[in-house]
């Protein structure tokens, strides 16, 4: 007996297992695309931390390319090591320390991988319902077609 609110897959039709293997596709889909997002934010948090490391160990005056955007640099020179601006989104920057800009660089990175674990773990379950979905469409797919007759 099925526990409430678990559907009985076996005796759902051709058409509805497709409806929900196309489901679920879509699911894993969008999970992995979320997955990707993370790990490239993640990736460019620790950049950002590495970033503000070297740029502690810099001194006063020191001659440096400031990056603009991902191409143009323009020359600049290191006025103050000890404060920095943390962008948090949306265009929006706070004035820091330098320590507390590392400290912020750190919680968003571990916040950002406990996310990314979670995720993973939703992910993996969808995938291997959607697998399942896959073996049972095909073996109903398999009872409805007519055998080769010898």
């Amino acid at each position: 007996m099925a526990s409430p609110g678990r559907i009985e897959l076996d005796k759902l039709s051709v058409e509805q297992l497709k409806g929900i293997k196309e489901q679920t596709d879509l699911e894993v889909n969008l999970l992995q695309d979320s997955l990707t997002k993370i790990r490239t934010a993640t990736n460019r948090l620790e950049s950002a931390a590495a970033a503000l490391q070297d740029l502690s160990l810099r001194p006063h005056g020191k001659k440096m390319l400031v990056p603009l955007t991902a191409s143009l640099y323009v020359p600049g020179s290191l006025d103050d090591a000890e404060n920095v601006l943390v962008d948090v989104g949306t265009g929006y920057f706070i004035e820091k320390t330098m320590a507390q800009g590392k400290e912020y660089c750190e919680r968003k990175i571990n916040l950002l991988k406990s996310n990314f674990d979670e995720l993973l773990e939703v992910a993996t379950k969808k995938k291997a319902i959607a697998d399942e979905m896959t073996l049972l469409l095909q073996a109903k797919l398999r009872q409805a077609s007519p055998g080769p007759s010898s």
